[in-house]
Order: structure tokens, then sequence, then C-alpha cells
């Protein structure tokens, strides 16, 4: 059994927290956890297994409600206890599917009905979480009637009436704790594909300069120190995307977390100098037109996306530096169409873009950092640039020894680039 590294606190003006036990050394893995309950998103649905999280060109469809969706039939096979009542549901509101914090809350329903202790629950259980109720607007409690109207449609072929519901178990709250407690699941290259709940890490307080950060391996949470440590020193990670400016961040914290950020970056508006750089008239316009952008992407609808970020880079020559935002934004979104449509070079060119505004937004060691600079040092290599490929893949490990650890598997395949990058300069 694993010796806890950190403990349950109660911190002053910030409510409960996680703490270090002992001294953390940067890349030490502090906690592992399991999901209470977790379920692909929409935006992967069909694209992944609903059990592994794993992206796969044919996946094996679930017979009965032909909505899940498995890699093989052993992940189908290890799947059927959360499925088997979730099943049913899913083919009683067919052709409709329901939201993904419905689908999550049925899985956390069917769960407690179980009675079985979860190790997710470990140091804080889903009764303990913060539903942050008295402090919603009024809109904000339409929306979660309006979802728990929903879940009982979706609920109906398991259940009948509340009183089937696990004892104190009160639908409005619980979607009130789903909204500000659940985790997206981020795949290797770090894109959303599931929605969980892990009750223990949500003691994790927010902080725009963390020291921890979370990546998953599946849908298995892997929390580690992005720097040391000390005894007694309060572990925090980033509930937001980092390309945010102080302003965005603030809202969004205030509007699905209910506090207001007065940490020392949102008070000094730090890089919001950096991220806005540029014209502000053709920023706003290129902010716009991401809404689109992003809207395609879904869709993986690849040529319209690339099409349509080389219609606004050509426009905003030289009137936008790489480094604000929203050009940023597009140059990610042209480097991943590109990949998609095989575009290697055209990949490359626009990867290379990104690295130092990256660099800037997400300093010391950050997964989402790594997880770009590998990519570019990828592309690189499948285009013979051997010492360049070598250069970046080295920045990547050293980042992701830090993020992912050693165990995980994509630092497997970055390794085996290494590989590869050395075994052709040697060639050569």
């Amino acid at each position: 059994m694993e010796t806890l590294k950190v403990e349950k606190f109660s911190t002053v003006g910030r409510g409960n927290g996680l703490r270090a036990l002992t001294p953390l050394r940067a890349g030490e893995l502090l906690y592992r956890s399991d999901p209470l309950a977790y379920t692909v998103c929409k935006g992967s649905r069909g694209v992944v297994c609903d059990c592994c999280l794993l992206g796969k060109e044919k996946l094996l469809r679930c017979s009965q409600c032909q909505v899940a969706k498995y890699c093989s039939a052993k992940c189908q096979k290890e799947a059927w206890p959360d499925h088997k009542r979730e099943c049913r549901c899913l083919k009683g509101c067919r052709p409709r599917y329901p939201p993904d914090s419905v689908r999550l809350l049925g899985r956390v329903v069917f769960k407690f009905m179980e009675e079985k202790p979860t190790e997710s629950e470990k140091l804080y259980t889903f009764y303990d979480l913060e539903s942050n109720i008295n402090k919603l607007t009024e809109d904000k409690k339409e929306g979660l009637r309006q979802l728990a109207m929903t879940f009982q449609h979706f609920m109906k072929e398991e259940m009948q009436d509340a009183s089937q519901l696990p004892p104190a178990f009160d639908i409005f709250e619980a979607f009130a704790k789903v909204i500000c407690n659940s985790f997206t699941i981020c795949n290797a290259e770090m894109q959303e594909v599931g929605v969980g709940l892990y009750p223990s890490m949500s003691l994790l307080n927010h902080s725009c300069d963390p020291n921890c950060s979370i990546v998953f391996n599946g849908p298995h949470l892997l929390l580690r120190a992005v720097r040391d440590i000390e005894v007694g020193e309060e572990l925090t990670i980033c509930y937001l995307d980092m390309l945010m400016t102080s302003e965005e961040r603030k809202k969004q914290l205030r509007d699905q977390y209910c506090f207001d950020c007065d940490c020392v970056r949102c008070r000094t508006q730090d890089k919001d100098a950096d991220m806005l750089a540029g014209n502000e008239q053709v920023w706003r316009e290129v902010q716009e037109s991401l809404k689109k952008i992003e809207e395609l992407k879904v869709q993986c609808k690849w040529e319209e996306v690339l099409a349509m970020c080389q219609t606004v880079l050509c426009s905003n020559s030289g009137l936008l530096p790489d480094i604000n935002i929203y050009q940023l934004k597009v140059l990610d979104h042209a480097m991943d169409a590109c990949i998609n449509l095989g575009l290697w070079e055209k990949a490359l060119f626009y990867g290379l873009r990104t690295l130092e505004p990256y660099r800037v937004f997400f300093p010391g060691s950050h997964p989402v950092r790594g997880v770009q600079v590998m990519k570019v040092g990828k592309l690189q290599l499948h285009q013979g640039m051997f010492p360049e490929a070598r250069k970046n893949l080295r920045v990547a490990f050293d980042i992701m020894k830090v993020t992912h650890g050693r165990e995980h598997s994509l630092i497997d395949d970055l390794l085996l680039l290494l590989e590869e990058c050395e075994a052709n300069i040697r060639a050569s």
C-alpha cells in the first residue's frame, strides 16, 4: 500500500484543500486516482473507446443501446458493470442523446446503488463536494432545474420516481456539484475526450501559477508536482486554459467556480500585454473567427478549418504577432488541420511558429507545452530534420518526465521517437 504524501486540511478563506505531508520533488507522483464515474464527452463520442478513451478507426458498437462504442471485446466486457444500467436509459431516449453531465450523474447514481466504497473517495466523498448553490444566479439555477428534468426523463427506464434514488441524494444539488467539480479528461495530445468525477482531487484549489499538474492515462488521473514543494505547503492546480487574459480567467472562475481570483498574476495582469499584442480591432475580429473555426473542428471538417485559418492568417499578416493568443490559437488549429490532412510540411510551418509563444505562456514544466514541442519534433523527424527533431524531442522529454512521469505511455512513445532520431543521425 502506498504511503500518502498529501492530506486534507482547512484553508483560511478558501475552504478545504490539500497539502504536502513530506517534502516533494518536481516530477514526483503525489496521487493517482480512478474516477468515481466518467463518460466520453460529446465531441469524442464514436471516436474514442467508451472504456479506455483511446481513439481507434473501427469501434465495436453496443448491440443494445447502439451508443456506447469500444475498441475491443476486452474493453466492452470491462465496461459492462458501469454500462449495463445506463444501457437501457440510452436506448430509451434515442434518437436524442443526453448532455454529458446527465450521463455522468446517471453513472454516479448507479455506482451509489451498488453500495460499494470507492477508492476515488478516499480523502473526500461526493457528498462532501461543494455545490455553491447559494452563490448561483437565478439563470444558473434555472439551468440546473432543466438538467434535473432531463435527468429524470433519461433515468425513467431504471427509476420510476425519486424514492429509488440513493438516501439523501438531491438531484438539483448533485448537478451543482457536477458542474463545479468535474474534470475534463484529456488524451495524450491534451485534447478533450471525456469528463469525470474524482472527489478526492476536488480538494485541490486553483492557482494561476500552480505547483502541481494533472494528466490522464485513459480515465486514470495522475497528480504530479511541477516544482519542489515544502512540508505543509498547499497543493494547487490551474482550473483553466493558460491562454486566457487575467480578465477572462477571473470571469470564468467567477461564473463556473463562484470565487474571485486575487493572485499576483491576476492583480498585476501578468502577460496580458503579450497576449493582446497587436492591433486591437484585428485581434477582436480573429477572436470572433475562432468561434466558427472551433465549430468546424468539432465536426472534423478539416479542409474548411484549414481554409478559414489560412484566410485569417493571410489577412492579419504584419498586423498581429504570433504571441497574440487569438493568432496563436489560429496557428494551433491550422497545425491540427494539416496533421489530420497529412500536410506535414505545412503542419510544421505552423507548429514552429507556436513554440516561442508556448515557452512564454507555459513556463517551467507544463504538460501542454511538452506535448506541443513533441508534436513539432515528431513532424521534424518525419521530414528528415534529425538534429532539429532531436533538440525539440529532448526539450519535450525534459518537460514530460516531470509532468507525465517515466511510466506514462506517452513517454514510451517519446523515447521511441528519440531512438529513431538518434539512429538516423548515426546512419547519416
